[in-house]
């Protein structure tokens, strides 16, 4: 018996094989790329999994991989890059699996806001370029302008309907910074379509939910603290937020009644919220477990692997995980690690110092040696991810910041372009 997994995220291959296992099923790799998963696949015991080699964004292709896979009965797609791909290779082959409209309107981060807003869930309604493509006597950056002005009002954030990683989204403060972002994303490829929403002032956290039946169950919260302004990009991560029990049970309402306004009936949920001044305001939901080692971080703080319910969801079963009170652990934090330039990557000083530092840290590499890191105001630019825990998210936060303090990112400059011939 078989569950296939389309791709994966960069952590949490081995709970996933473990957890296969431990439910009596081979769990499958197809993937583009298995140096991608060189850091789990090397902590794994030889023939732990079948990785097979495909062109994943080969629909037909891995259809085909799919049809040769004995006693198939199962489909994980937990990445946002290929999960309509799953979606609709589990609809194919009749796996259990979300309604695939469910999940494109997910990934449609202004479709979401206005359901939202129309559901009295969210303060806050998307402006979107395509509506104003045709404002008379304007293009779409002057109509996009306008109605910022009028219907969103300022600060404003601009954004990829699609995107992911803090990519593509862009804070506006003023007119000023309005015009030089609409001039910036015009030259930028996206991957949806460029909106605007209002900009909610206050800490953000992620929620890590599971649903099944309709019902939602919180797992907990994750903290996330972001650079400063103008820019998104995360910077350090901690699970669980200690929030007074009257707060947590308002809020699992809250996500409860947002998920099923998008109905979002089954499966691990990864929704980011604003905690602002009147109550939470959900910036996007994530229709996946968390990124990073957010996974890796709800097992270790539930005691539990929680990759147990994702092949049971994929099975059509209901997760244990819903359930089951969870014996816990300690609690997580994690820093990324960036370099303080952009370039090729040459190397990582200081890891020899964590085995001397509380919180037993460690280094959980992203990229490799040589690798390009071009980008450093999203998520794109870090190498690696620093971890700690101890016996609070406050605690795991600091061990892990000092832990970070300790270790440097090194990059060298990009080579100068060869000259023409």
């Amino acid at each position: 018996m078989t569950v296939v997994c389309l791709e994966a995220l960069t952590f949490g291959l081995g709970h996933l094989v473990r957890a296969a296992e431990g439910l009596g099923e081979r769990l499958v790799l197809l993937t583009r790329d298995p140096a991608y998963y060189a850091y789990e696949l090397e902590r794994l015991p030889a023939g732990a999994l079948d990785v097979v080699e495909t062109d994943t964004f080969d629909v037909d292709g891995v259809a085909e991989r799919l049809r040769g896979t004995p006693e198939l009965r199962g489909l994980i797609s937990s990445t946002d890059t290929w999960m309509l791909v799953g979606a609709e290779l589990a609809a194919r082959f009749r796996l259990p699996g979300l309604d695939p409209e469910v999940l494109r309107l997910t990934r449609d981060k202004a479709a979401v806001r206005n359901l939202l807003h129309r559901a009295g869930l969210s303060r806050g309604r998307a402006v979107d370029s395509t509506d104003l493509a045709d404002a008379p006597g304007q293009g779409q950056g002057g109509g996009l302008r306008e109605a910022v002005l009028k219907e969103v009002g300022l600060p404003a954030v601009l954004k990829d309907s699609a995107g992911t990683g803090s990519q593509n989204v862009w804070l506006v403060r003023d007119e000023s910074e309005l015009d030089a972002v609409l001039v910036e994303s015009a030259g930028r490829p996206l991957k949806g379509r460029l909106f605007a929403e209002p900009y909610f002032s206050g800490p953000i956290y992620s929620a890590e939910t599971l649903t099944w039946s309709g019902r939602t169950r919180l797992l907990g919260v994750s903290s996330r603290l972001m650079s400063p302004e103008p820019y998104f990009r995360e910077e350090i991560t901690a699970f669980p937020v200690a929030f007074p029990e009257g707060r947590r049970i308002a809020l699992e309402r809250r996500l409860d009644e947002v998920l099923a306004a998008i109905g979002y009936t089954d499966r691990f949920a990864h929704v980011e919220f604003v905690l602002t001044t009147d109550g939470p305001e959900v910036v996007e939901v994530n229709p996946r477990i968390g990124g990073a080692l957010v996974g890796e971080g709800l097992c270790r703080a539930l005691g539990v692997n929680v990759y147990e319910a994702m092949v049971e969801a994929a099975l059509g079963r209901r997760p244990g995980l819903m359930d089951a009170d969870q014996p816990g652990g300690p609690a997580v934090a994690f820093v990324l690690g960036y370099p303080s330039a952009p370039g090729v990557l040459t190397g990582v000083d200081g890891l020899d110092r964590l085995a001397d530092m509380p919180g037993s840290p460690l280094w959980y590499p992203v990229k490799r040696t040589g690798d390009p890191v071009e980008h450093l105001a999203d998520s794109r630019g870090y190498a690696g991810i620093v971890y700690a825990e101890a016996e609070t998210a406050e605690l795991a936060t600091h061990r892990a910041v000092a832990a970070a303090n300790a270790v440097r990112v090194r990059t060298e400059p990009f080579p100068d372009a060869e000259p023409i011939p």
